[in-house]
């Protein structure tokens, strides 16, 4: 019965060791977002610091406010699964200490036990009447066994009992340590909501100006996305002349609608594909502003978005580098607009819309990290805006399932 009891301790140990090594992955994990979201938040306090002067319209300010109070959200949203994680491993903490205590309590009533027994019998004389009362050699050697293993029995208890009282000193100091980071992110909370209450108000205030003249706001809107769709058919097309070149280059007469690739280029191309959540940036410093599919307008309702790209807000004059290894294969100037690069990686192409300065020519072979020109700023309203997609042949791609979370 008592060794029943003893293994059932051991099976709830190892079960507690492990749902609290699964919970601190967790935290390490919402820590980490955490982090994320605070530095996109000081990116773009930054950033709009520096296009408070500029000229705006209403509605781009709205779609930037929208974006911040977006970014608090979720940033309060994540205090909370940390707080409420941070509860369930104090409890989950508290229990093992529990445990831990009845635990040291049956191994110091053993070893007093052994203890008392041992001081009763604690003569070498009685220890060799013992020995020397055996029937046989045989049973001799057995009674001599039975005293080394009652001594190192006795070593193991004392050694139990003190890493049993330093687990618990530890556990103990873990727990304080947990409960006040919970107090810290409480008080950080109330701060980030605190913040959401200022943004939405402004928010507020400017859609109010807004439904004073909606109808003109409402044909802005629509100007931008038409502006849009436009860019997004340039690009295409540049797509499509891109894979009727490998077609041509492999001696294909008519194009299949895929890339045509080498073993050097499926070598890439598959490189390129191992790395999905783990190209480099764009840029070294930015936030992500548009996001990619179909969006409903912010401040027309009737009007929807379906974007191929993201659009990273950026520090002027921010250097655009290439994401991973492969080769320009053309340089646009789309009317209207500013210049688009496009690399193919295989059959993955990346797009960087938006430049203005260029440092690449078609054809060049480009190395990850590399400078091939800068985001373009806009002078009216101080903001610099890169747009970045990618395809897997003619296809988009979600650009921030390729993007690095760090």
């Amino acid at each position: 019965m008592r060794a029943k009891s003893i293994f059932i301790l051991v099976i709830i140990t190892l079960f507690s060791v492990s749902l609290v090594s699964a919970q601190s992955d967790k935290q390490k994990a919402l820590e980490a977002e955490r982090q994320r979201l605070l530095k996109e938040i000081n990116q773009l306090n930054s950033l709009y610091r520096l296009d408070k002067k500029k000229e705006t319209s209403v509605v781009e300010q709205v779609e930037d406010v929208n974006f911040k109070i977006r970014v608090q959200q979720n940033l309060i949203k994540v205090i909370n699964e940390q707080a409420n994680q941070l509860t369930r491993e104090i409890n989950a903490n508290q229990k093992e200490i529990t445990q831990l205590r009845n635990q040291l309590k049956e191994l110091k009533e053993d070893y007093a036990k052994m203890i008392v027994k041992s001081y009763k019998s604690k003569s070498e004389q009685s220890k060799v009447m013992f020995l020397l009362s055996s029937d046989n050699f045989k049973q001799a050697y057995k009674r001599l066994q039975y005293i080394n293993q009652y001594k190192a029995y006795q070593k193991k208890q004392a050694e139990d009992i003190k890493t049993k009282t330093l687990d618990l000193q530890n556990l103990n100091l873990e727990l304080s340590k947990q409960k006040e980071d919970k107090k810290k992110l409480i008080a950080e909370n109330r701060k980030a909501k605190k913040a959401l209450e200022l943004e939405m108000k402004a928010q507020e205030e400017l859609m109010v100006l807004i439904r004073k003249d909606l109808k003109k706001h409402s044909a802005e809107i629509r100007v931008k996305r038409q502006e849009a769709d436009r860019i997004d058919r340039e690009i295409n097309k540049l797509i499509k002349e891109a894979i009727a070149a490998s077609n041509v280059k492999a001696g294909n007469t008519t194009s299949t609608g895929k890339f045509v690739l080498t073993p050097a280029a499926k070598k890439l191309a598959a490189n390129f594909e191992a790395n999905r959540g783990k190209l480099r940036w764009p840029v070294d410093r930015g936030v992500i502003k548009s996001r990619y599919g179909l969006q409903r307008s912010i401040t027309d309702k009737s009007v929807k978005n379906n974007y191929k790209s993201i659009y990273i807000a950026t520090e002027k004059n921010a250097k655009v580098k290439a994401v991973f290894n492969g080769e320009v294969f053309r340089i646009q100037l789309i009317k209207n607009s500013n210049p688009v690069i496009l690399i193919t990686h295989g059959d993955y192409t990346t797009v960087y819309m938006n430049m203005s300065k260029i440092s690449v020519k078609p054809g060049q072979k480009v190395k990850t990290g590399q400078v091939i020109g800068e985001a373009f700023t806009n002078k009216k309203t101080g903001k610099t805006l890169l747009g970045f997609r990618v395809y897997k042949n003619d296809a988009t791609q979600n650009p921030e399932y390729w993007l690095s979370k760090n």
